[in-house]
């Protein structure tokens, strides 16, 4: 996801800057090369050492003759995103009155002047984070295009954001978001048929692949909501559904005003006649099972111009059976196109899988994330924003 972006990373004060080890090593994992920016607050908590080793970078503790600030962060600086994370009340009304005391301030200022993305992860108690200065100081900072990681309000106070949520952001910030202006409605997961208030008829679909393409989706700069049984994610409006009636209800609501639907989910083929009552374990039982509809179809008759890319799940294990599938789908329901996998794929990190349009095929083999980034790719072709490889 951040595959060649340099991250400046700066710490403030905050007790949060314990995770800052992690946050680097993850920044890493996705790609970037990271540099710290601490202040002298934030090595009272947490040893310059640490955050040399987690970089595998010098770590800058003072503005020196060598202008760090300028190298890092100024005009053809070396940093293609300031990140502050943690940051505290203090620092975020600093930013906002172009003080200059610290380290990771001093980038600050130096940032904004010289356009380079900024992205603030606030950390602090929950009195803190209400009061009005503090609030108006988020406000300006914004304003001037800095990008704020929502932190999460947990047992009274506003904890840093999740590492997931931090590197959306960064990746966001960093690239060069094609999809912005555009809502983007993905689909994602198993759906449940109840067969009684205990059992339910579902599948082996994890979601990975729809949260991958909504999470590629986001960081391109789209607005995403994403409908699943699944969990919250920070970079989607997720609405919440279990069976394939609900999963189409949200959808159709969803499609409104959406520019785009990427149909990832295993959605149930079938549903039941549920019992109000816990069916008695030991006795034989028969279930009627019942066709659910077919929810490109449904979304197609009523949004005939919507771009939906849709995806066929196959267990052949031949490609051209594969092809042939997914082109019947992309002609029966007038997709975009359509990316077309082996069942086998299900629950993994890894997927091989064919993007089939009308008139060719191209062939993906990799990390289902990865697969996500050529789904959006391909999404703000079609929808002539162009792409981006972030």
């Amino acid at each position: 996801m951040l595959e060649g972006v340099n991250v400046a990373l700066g710490v403030t004060g905050s007790i949060a800057a314990v995770k800052t080890v992690e946050l680097a090593h993850e920044l890493r994992r996705q790609g970037a090369t990271v540099r710290g920016v601490m202040t002298g607050s934030a090595q009272g908590i947490i040893h310059p050492w640490a955050v040399e080793f987690a970089t595998d970078n010098d770590v800058v503790t003072e503005i020196t003759g060598s202008v760090e600030h300028v190298e890092l962060c100024g005009y053809d600086g070396w940093a293609d995103v300031f990140l502050i994370a943690p940051a505290t009340a203090n620092t975020v009304g600093k930013i906002a009155g172009a003080v200059d005391d610290t380290p990771v301030t001093t980038c600050a200022t130096t940032a904004l002047g010289a356009d380079t993305p900024v992205v603030i992860a606030p950390a602090m108690h929950e009195p803190m984070y209400d009061h009005p200065g503090v609030l108006e100081a988020i406000d300006t900072v914004a304003e001037w295009g800095v990008e704020f990681v929502d932190p999460r309000i947990e047992e009274g106070k506003a904890k840093i954001a999740s590492e997931d949520a931090i590197v959306s952001d960064v990746a966001r910030a960093a690239g060069d978001r094609p999809l912005a202006g555009k809502h983007v409605v993905v689909t994602s997961g198993a759906t449940s048929e109840a067969i009684d208030p205990v059992r339910v008829i579902t599948n082996r679909s994890s979601g990975k692949m729809g949260r991958a393409v909504a999470q590629a989706c986001y960081v391109r700069g789209a607005d995403v909501t994403l409908v699943h049984d699944g969990p919250d994610v920070p970079y989607a409006t997720v609405q919440q559904v279990e069976s394939a009636a609900e999963m189409l209800a949200a959808t159709r609501e969803a499609c409104d005003d959406a520019d785009t639907l990427v149909s990832v989910a295993a959605i149930s083929d079938y549903t039941v006649e549920a019992s109000d009552e816990k069916l008695r374990s030991g006795q034989e039982l028969t279930l009627e099972l019942e066709p659910t509809p077919k929810l490109i179809d449904e979304i197609r008759d009523e949004y005939p111009e919507l771009p939906i890319v849709g995806f066929k799940t196959e267990t052949s294990g031949d490609e051209g059976a594969m092809i042939e599938q997914a082109r019947q789908t992309l002609e029966r329901a007038g997709l975009a196109f359509v990316v077309a996998n082996d069942a086998s794929v299900m629950g993994s990190e890894t997927t091989c899988a064919l993007l089939v349009h009308a008139d060719d095929a191209a062939r993906y083999e990799g990390t289902k994330a990865g697969l996500g980034g050529e789904i959006a790719d391909s999404i703000a072709a079609m929808l002539g924003v162009g792409s981006t490889g972030s």
